[in-house]
């Protein structure tokens, strides 16, 4: 087994490199290759617990998901995240489930509904791949990626749910709001316990190794111990992943220059991985298949998938269209609140000190946090972007151990939610391309344009706090030096503000200096300056970014150029004092 599971790894990572190359969405080819390959004689079956696959694969792929989205427009676009990660699994599972018992009885309702929770959630990992090269807006990717993070939690609290019903327990709709509630709860906790724990581990070891090492166990450690409590340990994993993500420009850009590409060669590694074992699993279907009535088991899982393609648009588009009517109401309320003045005598209401009263929001501050309008065009690719994957997958394979499910039908469940898993990952992940490109999304300049705006405008902020910043440290170098030292510092200033038209009058300017003259020590102030002036935009893009004026990937992109000047600066440093590292 241990030499198959290699031979597995090698053929995914060789298949997906070569789609990487060829510019073609991996996770697609790999299943197919997979599934032709199953039909090979010496290409054993591979067998793995349910289980395991969800606490190996689930916790790492989700925290390094939830460390690269931006929790900014994750906050901000809630209100569709949290119709399709909670309200569209909910219905996906109660729409399905009565199909396939209706289609089904034998199922019974409870492992029917069972059924409906197993490929009720989506998996983004393909229509993130898509999206990316595609060059999907990012409000897009905000939802989709958001939507992704939360709801497994949905789906696996209904399946955990819905499992002890068919093992027999009595449980009403009171108890399972109440396992769902307390799932939530104990998951977003532990999660934020972790990663404000893993956050200051960050900020206080300067070891990027040891850093690194602790990243890549912490998902595994939080998942475990929140389901040990009854928590979500998918929310758990989530929620430390957008904290420690949402902090990690605090961190030593060491930190974040090692931790980035290890997180995607995990990443690569497991997808390629789950997406093979996917396809592996056809001669098992087949081989159940052929053990069960086939005409039944393939109305069943044809039934089940057509409910999954068609319940997601007919739930987007009314949901989306009642959340901005709803969303258009609560604005209209603000403003007349705002023009009342009844907003802000609440917001000073029951604070004595004048500066702890909060100034209320303006129009143009509720409507950046009232979630981005999605139009026709974008509700339609999100309704295409529904392809299932290795959660859907792993549960069913865990649903057929349940001792309580016949042999029939547990074979029904494993037989319908790979043929909806394979079929979604191949019709939707085939055509999406397709229909992003028809509805001309990927060339929408509206938030380039926006970006570019926001740039405009943290640059000219950059360079007034860098101003002062210099100002302040050329009164300390004439108070330690004198006057008739400042020459070297002004050209030093010069160069590094780019004030004059090239870079060769000013190296010029500097070559000409007497190099006897402190250079060692001019040398090593000029590097602590240059680091203190990277360290002072840095901040002011934080700070930009808290304020919700600057996007949050935008400032990371920002923030990854002066990590890049940093290293520079340090490698400079390094050859300078004689070690070459």
């Amino acid at each position: 087994m241990d030499v198959e599971f290699f031979y597995v790894i090698v053929g995914a990572v060789a298949v997906s490199a070569f789609a990487r190359w060829r510019g073609w969405p991996a996770p697609l080819l790999v299943t197919l290759v997979a599934l032709l390959a199953s039909f090979l004689p010496f290409i054993h079956e591979i067998t793995i617990d349910g289980h395991v696959l969800l606490n190996l694969v689930l916790p790492p792929l989700l925290y390094s998901a939830a460390l690269d989205v931006s929790f900014v427009n994750f906050k901000r676009s809630m209100p569709q995240i949290r119709r399709l990660g909670i309200g569209l699994v909910l219905v996906t599972t109660v729409a399905a489930g009565l199909v396939a018992w209706w289609i089904m009885p034998e199922l019974t309702l409870p492992g029917a509904l069972l059924l409906g929770a197993i490929v009720a959630p989506p998996d983004a990992v393909s229509a993130a791949a898509i999206g990316r090269k595609l060059g999907l807006p990012r409000r897009i990717m905000t939802v989709l990626s958001g939507e992704s993070l939360i709801n497994d939690a949905t789906s696996l609290t209904l399946y955990r749910v819905f499992a002890s019903i068919v093992a027999g327990a009595a449980l009403t709709v009171w108890d399972g709001v109440w396992q769902f509630a307390l799932a939530v709860g104990v998951g977003v906790i532990v999660g934020l316990v972790f990663g404000a724990a893993v956050h200051q581990l960050r900020i206080r070891v300067s070891d990027p190794v040891v850093i690194s090492a602790v990243g890549l166990l912490a998902p595994f450690g939080a998942y475990a111990i929140s389901e040990h409590l009854q928590g979500s340990g998918v929310l758990t994993v989530v929620a430390m992943g957008l904290y420690v993500g949402f902090h990690s420009p605090r961190t030593t850009y060491t930190t974040r220059q090692q931790e980035g590409p290890i997180w995607l060669s995990a990443d690569f590694l497991l997808e390629a991985y789950v997406f093979a074992y996917i396809g592996l699993q056809f001669t098992r279907v087949l081989r159940d298949l052929g053990s069960e009535s086939v005409l039944d088991v393939l109305s069943l899982a044809g039934a089940v998938l057509l409910v999954v393609l068609f319940v997601r648009p007919l739930f987007i588009f009314p949901s989306e269209a009642w959340g901005r009517m709803w969303a258009g109401r609560k604005r209209r309320l603000w403003e007349r609140g705002l023009e009342s003045g009844r907003i802000a005598a609440m917001a000073a209401r029951g604070s004595d000190d004048p500066r702890r009263r909060t100034p209320p929001m303006t129009m143009a501050e509720y409507d950046r946090q009232a979630g981005p309008v999605l139009s026709w065009r974008d509700k339609a690719v999100i309704s295409w972007s529904g392809m299932r994957g290795v959660v859907t997958l792993a549960t069913a394979l865990a649903a057929a151990d349940l001792a309580a499910l016949d042999a029939e039908a547990s074979h029904a469940i494993v037989i319908a939610a790979f043929m909806v898993t394979v079929a979604t990952l191949m019709l939707q992940g085939l055509t999406l391309p397709w229909l992003i490109r028809m509805l001309g999304l990927a060339d929408d300049t509206t938030e380039d344009e926006e970006d570019e705006r926001e740039l405009a405008a943290v640059r000219a902020r950059t360079k007034e706090a860098g101003k002062d910043y210099l100002r302040t440290k050329r009164d300390e170098w004439i108070e330690k030096h004198g006057r008739e030292e400042i020459e070297q510092f002004d050209v030093f200033i010069r160069r590094l503000l780019r004030v004059e038209s090239g870079t060769d009058k000013a190296q010029e300017a500097q070559d000409s200096l007497d190099p006897r003259k402190h250079q060692r020590e001019f040398a090593e102030y000029m590097e602590h300056l240059s680091k203190g002036w990277i360290e002072v935009r840095r901040e002011l893009l934080i700070a930009e970014r808290d304020a919700g004026t600057l996007n949050e990937e935008v400032m990371r992109e920002l923030i990854d150029a002066m990590d890049a000047e940093e290293l520079a600066l340090d490698t400079r440093g390094a050859f300078r004092g004689g070690s070459r590292v």
